[in-house]
């Protein structure tokens, strides 16, 4: 099995799950049926992150919407302007170098009828502790991560080998004080040679100040290392 990068998995599950949007007009809304779909994505070695925030008639998979005023979206104070796409629909968006959007941040969305819902996230990006040596022993070790949640998190483990028959691995896990262990498990799944190696979090969190229909944060981040197992 081989494998795209982080983003650009993420990108094809976001137009894969909106395959010709539609797109509608907001105006005649009415704002407790609205769903907030917030999206943030980045990875390491890459220069921008993207934030995607779109509205939604019919759930999460719903209509996009064009917002009217006096229905508006702020990013960190500056209003955003609509955009669209055949697959992904209306939207707004900020892309920004990676290390520029790290820390705090706030969107605040206006609705139809002039009330303020405001959403603050933070963006943190995490790095290896200590970078892979081009050859790696085959057998089990552990991954350290800096900037890594305190608390259990769920992660996506990728690792890939040049071997048609082997299996690979791609599997979801969770990390404890930033630590990841690679076993005997994944190892059994892998050949010896060049090895790409990937490991990203998805984190999904219900929005504080959304409308009666709900909404969602998604921040996905990864990085990705390339070395070679050997005896």
């Amino acid at each position: 099995m081989r494998t795209l990068s982080i983003c650009s998995l993420f990108i094809f599950f976001l137009t894969a799950c909106d395959n010709n949007a539609e797109i509608g007009n907001a105006k005649d809304v009415n704002p407790e049926s609205v769903y907030y779909d917030y999206k943030i994505w980045a990875e390491e070695g890459k220069e921008e992150a993207t934030v995607m925030l779109q509205y939604r008639f019919g759930g999460e998979d719903g209509t996009t919407l064009v917002l009217e005023d006096p229905a508006k979206v702020m990013f960190d104070g500056v209003e955003l302007k609509v955009d669209s796409a055949k697959l992904t629909g209306a939207f707004y968006e900020v892309v920004k170098p990676v290390k520029e959007l790290k820390g705090n941040h706030t969107i605040v969305f206006t609705d139809m009828h002039g009330k303020e819902h405001k959403e603050d996230f933070s963006f943190e990006p995490f790095t290896l502790a200590a970078e892979f040596p081009e050859k790696v022993k085959k057998q089990p070790f552990t991954v350290k991560l800096n900037g890594f949640p305190a608390e259990p998190t769920n992660v996506r483990l990728v690792m890939t080998d040049t071997a048609f028959a082997s299996k690979d691995v791609n599997e979801e896990m969770v990390i404890r004080r930033g630590e990841l262990r690679i076993d005997s498990n994944e190892l059994s799944a892998l050949t010896k040679g060049p090895i790409t190696f990937e490991i990203y979090i998805e984190e999904e969190k219900p929005l504080k100040n959304a409308s009666k229909e709900g909404g969602r944060l998604l921040i996905t981040y990864g990085l990705k290392r390339h070395f070679e197992f050997v005896d």
